[in-house]
C-alpha cells in the first residue's frame, strides 16, 4: 500500500516445527492401517531406555515405519530385524539407513507380522498398529525360543486390560490369560498429540516378560476354556454362571466324550482334546478380550424340568460348593483361585480343552 511500510512475512510456526522434526521421508501415512509415526524423541528416548536393552541383544521392531525408532533401537543393541507391511515404509528405511553404519545391521522384513515366521530376537521394542493387538501379543507369547522382554505401545484401553487385576472394571479375560503368560507392567502413558498423524485414542506403554518355564501347553487351553465360561458373565456369580444350559450342555457333551475315549481305550497316545472344538461360548471379540458382559438382566436358563437336576450338574454344582465359588464372582478372581478352580474339575474328570 502507498505511503505504507513493507510487511516483512515471519515463517510460520509449522514450518519451524518441520525443519526440527524427526526424519519422516515425505510420504503419507494410512490411518486405516493404524499408521501413526512417533515424532517425539524425547519419548522414543524414553521407550529404549526403559527397554533395557544389551549391546548383545537382537531387537525385533514390528511397524517400523520411517525408522525414527529403529535409529534408536540400532544405536543400544548388536542388531534389529524390522516386520514391516507397506512396501513404501520398507523403501523409505532402506533409502534412510542405506551405505550408513546401521545397514549392515539392520534386516528388514517385508509381510504380515502375523503370518511371518519369526526369527531368533532378545527382545520386542515396537509401536503396533492397534488392530492387531490381541494376535500379536499372544502370537508373541507362544514364539520359541522365548526372549527376555518385550516393550510395545498399544491403545489404552488394551493396555489396561493387559494389566487389570481383580476388581479393576477392566479386568477379563485377556487379563487372566495374558498373565498366565507373563508378567505384565504399565510403563508410560502415552497422548495422542505424540503421533504423526494423531490417532483417535490415548496409548500406553507395556512391558511383558514371559514366565519361565512357560506353562504347559495343555494347561494354557484348559485355562482358557475355562476363561471363556467364566468372563462369558463375569459380574454373575459362577453358580450362575454354570447353571446355564447352553453351558452345561457343552461341558456335559465334551466330558461325555473324553469318558467314552478312555474307557474304549482309544486316547493311547495321551491326546485328550478330542472333539473339544465345540467349546466356543461366542466370546469373538479377542482383539480387545472382551468378555460379554452387557450389564443387562439375563434369564437363568436352568437345564431339565423344574425340581429335576441331572448327574452331570450336580457334579458340576459340588465342584463349585468344594472350592466355595458358587457366589463368588469371575471380576473378583485370582488367577491362582482360577487355577485351584480349574484342578478341582480336572479332579472331577471335567475338562475345557
Amino acid at each position: 500500500m502507498a505511503g505504507g511500510k513493507l510487511r516483512k512475512d515471519k515463517p510460520r510456526a509449522s514450518a519451524k516445527a518441520a525443519s526440527a522434526a524427526p526424519y519422516q521421508g515425505g510420504i503419507s501415512f494410512h490411518k486405516s492401517k493404524g499408521q501413526h509415526i512417533l515424532k517425539n524423541p524425547l519419548l522414543v528416548d524414553s521407550i529404549v531406555q526403559k527397554s533395557g536393552i544389551k549391546t548383545t541383544d537382537v531387537v525385533l521392531e514390528i511397524g517400523p515405519g520411517t525408522g525414527n525408532l529403529t535409529k534408536k533401537l540400532l544405536d543400544a543393541g548388536k542388531s534389529v530385524v524390522a516386520v514391516e507391511l507397506d512396501p513404501r515404509m520398507v523403501l523409505e528405511l532402506q533409502r534412510r539407513f542405506q551405505g550408513t553404519p546401521y545397514s549392515h545391521r539392520l534386516k528388514v522384513i517385508q509381510g504380515d507380522v502375523l503370518k511371518t515366521e519369526l526369527p531368533y530376537f532378545d527382545i520386542c521394542v515396537a509401536n503396533i498398529p492397534y488392530q492387531i493387538s490381541s494376535p500379536l501379543t499372544f502370537k508373541l507369547l507362544n514364539h520359541q525360543p522365548p526372549f527376555r522382554c518385550a516393550v510395545i505401545m498399544f491403545q489404552r484401553e488394551f493396555a489396561m486390560r493387559l494389566v487389570a487385576q481383580p476388581g479393576d472394571n477392566l479386568y477379563c479375560r485377556l487379563s487372566t490369560n495374558t498373565q498366565l503368560h507373563a508378567r505384565v507392567s504399565h510403563l508410560l502413558k502415552v497422548g495422542k498429540n505424540n503421533f504423526r498423524p494423531p490417532p483417535k485414542v490415548d496409548s500406553s506403554v507395556v512391558r511383558i516378560e514371559p514366565r519361565k518355564p512357560a506353562p504347559d501347553a495343555n494347561l494354557v487351553r484348559e485355562f482358557d476354556g475355562l476363561m471363556r465360561i467364566c468372563f462369558n458373565r463375569k459380574n454373575k456369580t459362577l453358580g450362575s454362571i454354570f447353571r446355564q444350559k447352553t453351558i452345561l450342555s457343552v461341558m456335559e457333551k465334551n466330558y461325555k466324550t473324553l469318558q467314552a475315549l478312555h474307557q474304549s481305550q482309544i486316547n493311547l497316545s495321551g491326546d485328550s482334546n478330542i472333539g473339544t472344538d465345540s467349546l466356543d461360548f461366542g466370546d469373538n471379540r479377542d482383539d480387545l478380550g472382551m468378555e460379554i458382559d452387557d450389564g443387562g438382566d439375563e434369564m437363568e436358563l436352568e437345564d431339565g424340568d423344574a425340581g429335576e437336576v441331572s448327574e452331570f450338574k450336580e457334579k458340576v454344582l459340588n465342584v463349585l460348593k468344594e472350592g466355595d465359588f458358587e457366589e463368588k464372582r469371575s471380576s473378583k478372581l485370582t488367577q491362582q483361585e482360577f487355577l485351584y478352580l480349574l484342578s478341582l474339575f480336572n479332579k472331577a474328570g471335567i475338562h475345557f480343552s
